[in-house]
């Protein structure tokens, strides 16, 4: 059957039912009609050196008879061509140029997917120790992994700035929000500077209102419910860990073994891990070193906590959210356990300097500077103080008979 307009119609008729079905030219050996699930295609099928070959020559949808009979005409010629000379026949010049399409797409930066170019930006913010400190890596790297995933597989000149606001308005919290806007804000910079990409299409989009310094301070009610109802996991011993030092999330979070002292009873923050960049020691309680005495430690992992061996904790929204499931603890965020220490501390009768020194607020300049004591018995008797009103809290609100310490005057 020759294959002309009128007669395709009656090729796909006949394919009906068949998952890949060739119609050949009566007239023109090689050149076909190929129909595969019910979409048509010209195609041109030849012989070079002992060897078969298909080449597409294009969609009969957009292509007529006419058009795809030359276009195989000048496929045979280009055939016969390479068996006297030895040139490049159709489908070794198709992939000729399809390999100089990815080299020259390579060649464009600004084509690199966004999730590609996340551990060049990192290695270059803390290049020769003077970028970001350790937490700050970790905190960037989970707002650029997780925060902003639907972006990776884009190239870095295609995201646009509704990409971005669409990602910004599904986090709720305004910090947070803000937090991954300013973020992704960097990161761009960044490339612009390095020449990966032409716009920031963080720019112009709205910065969340935030209602000001929070003051939520959780009831004793509360801290019973978040200690009892602690799941048994990592998250668990994190929420524990947290009320019994006052540490910031990511303190505790990004913990290592070799940061803890069981003998002696302490965890030493190194500056890179702490916000003000001092080192900070941690005074553990009986109850916090119990907890991390009944730690298993995972061969080859650094951190205490975390899915990985490369890192520390991860995926804290979603545990706290399965969390919440379980309580009913009124706006609170995770935060909020710093403050409630450092108030409960307080209420208790720790002078307000040794508060302070507790949670690593460094004092006045003028002071720190005459003054070098670190106040470490003063902060372990502050957090044996505040275990044991854990612990009784914790037993009232199950039933037992018990009395909290009264508050000593200062």
């Amino acid at each position: 059957m020759k294959l002309i307009e009128r007669n395709i119609a009656k090729i796909k008729a006949d394919a009906r039912g068949k998952k890949d079905h060739f119609a050949w030219d009566s007239e023109m050996p090689g050149f076909g009609l190929r129909v595969q699930n019910g979409r048509a295609s010209w195609v041109m099928q030849y012989q070079v050196h002992g060897r078969q070959h298909r080449i597409k020559l294009g969609d009969q949808a957009v292509m007529s008879a006419d058009l795809a009979r030359s276009a195989a005409k000048e496929a045979a010629h280009k055939v016969d061509k390479s068996r006297r000379t030895g040139e490049a026949h159709p489908i070794l010049e198709q992939k000729r140029i399809a390999d100089e399409m990815a080299r020259a797409e390579a060649k464009r930066p600004g084509d690199a997917p966004f999730g590609s170019r996340i551990d060049e930006y990192l290695a270059a913010r803390t290049a020769n120790g003077n970028g970001l400190r350790e937490r700050s890596v970790i905190e960037t790297r989970r707002y650029l992994e997780q925060n902003f995933k639907e972006l990776h597989k884009i190239p870095l000149n295609q995201i646009r700035k509704i990409d971005v606001v669409s990602i910004l308005n599904a986090i709720k919290a305004p910090a947070a929000r803000n937090r991954a806007r300013s973020t992704l804000s960097a990161f761009f910079a960044w490339a612009i500077g390095e020449s990966l990409c032409d716009a920031n299409p963080v720019v112009g989009t709205n910065k969340a209102e935030e209602s000001g310094e929070r003051k939520r301070v959780l009831t004793d009610d509360e801290i019973a419910t978040v200690w009892l109802n602690a799941p048994d996991n990592s998250y668990g011993a994190i929420l524990k860990l947290l009320l019994l030092t006052g540490c910031r999330r990511d303190e505790i979070g990004g913990l290592k073994w070799s940061e803890i002292d069981l003998n002696a009873r302490t965890i030493t923050l190194p500056g890179e891990r702490t916000k003000n960049g001092q080192e900070h020691v941690v005074s553990l309680s009986d109850a916090a070193a119990s907890i991390l005495a009944g730690i298993g430690k995972r061969e080859g992992c650094e951190h205490v906590f975390g899915r990985t061996l490369a890192a520390g904790f991860s995926g804290w929204s979603s545990a706290k959210a399965e969390f919440d499931a379980l309580v009913n603890i009124p706006e609170w965020v995770v935060h909020d356990l710093r403050r409630t220490v450092r108030t409960g501390i307080d209420k208790l009768g720790a002078p307000p300097h040794i508060c302070e020194a507790v949670l690593n607020h460094p004092p006045p300049k003028l002071i720190r500077t005459y003054n070098r004591n670190t106040y470490e018995h003063e902060k372990r008797k502050a957090l044996d103080t505040w275990a044991h009103h854990l612990k009784t809290i914790v037993a009232q609100a199950t039933g037992a008979n018990v009395t909290t310490l009264k508050k000593k005057q200062r």
